[in-house]
């Protein structure tokens, strides 16, 4: 079952289905369009929606009943208590590991990855303060949709490009590196005097 899920996200990913992806794009661009020029609370439109739904299901049930006919079977939603261990354990795994690396960023093992968390949650704030979350949620579903598909079809330049980016950033990161970071001075204990 998971891996026909997985198939199945992979083919819209890569526009293989592309009706459903084709449908992703103008759901996200309806959802953001409602988010973004309404002005709504995110819960106010969820819960509007869900009023609709229930009273329109209500309403079903009760006009077949009226016309003595069967009303609709809803599926029966359980959750089982394997499932639940499952995806707690999981879980629990994987904010340990996150856990692990915060604990190792924080008390500054290594430098470069504390500058690379601090340069990430420093852009992180100024795309915040420049664009909404849904904004920011509908240009990720944007980017999720097209770039797999253009990556498949343009992946060799792709790749030539992104390894031409990636020597000239190293280069200067070595610059700076050596320039910078090792002319700092260290923590050295002195040596006791006698």
């Amino acid at each position: 079952m998971l891996s026909f899920v997985c198939f199945v996200v992979a083919d819209v990913l890569l526009w293989k289905r592309w009706h459903i992806s084709l449908g992703v794009i103008v759901v996200a661009t309806v959802a953001w369009i409602v988010f973004e020029w309404t002005n709504l609370p995110f819960l106010t439109i969820c819960s509007d929606v869900l009023l609709i739904l229930i009273v329109l299901l209500f309403l079903h049930a009760n006009f077949a009943a009226l016309r003595n006919k069967q009303p609709p079977t809803l599926p029966e939603l359980v959750v089982s208590e394997e499932m639940v261990n499952n995806v707690a354990a999981s879980f629990r795994v994987k904010i340990n590991n996150v856990l692990l690396i915060a604990h190792d960023i924080t008390i500054g093992k290594d430098f470069r990855i504390f500058f690379k968390v601090v340069i990430c949650l420093w852009l992180l704030s100024v795309i915040g303060s420049v664009f909404s979350f849904f904004t920011l949620a509908y240009i990720g579903t944007l980017l999720m949709i097209t770039i797999p598909a253009l990556y498949r079809k343009y992946g060799g330049y792709v790749d030539k490009c992104c390894g031409v980016i990636n020597r000239q950033l190293s280069r200067h990161y070595r610059i700076v590196d050596e320039n910078v970071f090792n002319r700092l001075p260290r923590n050295i204990p002195k040596e006791k005097e006698s």
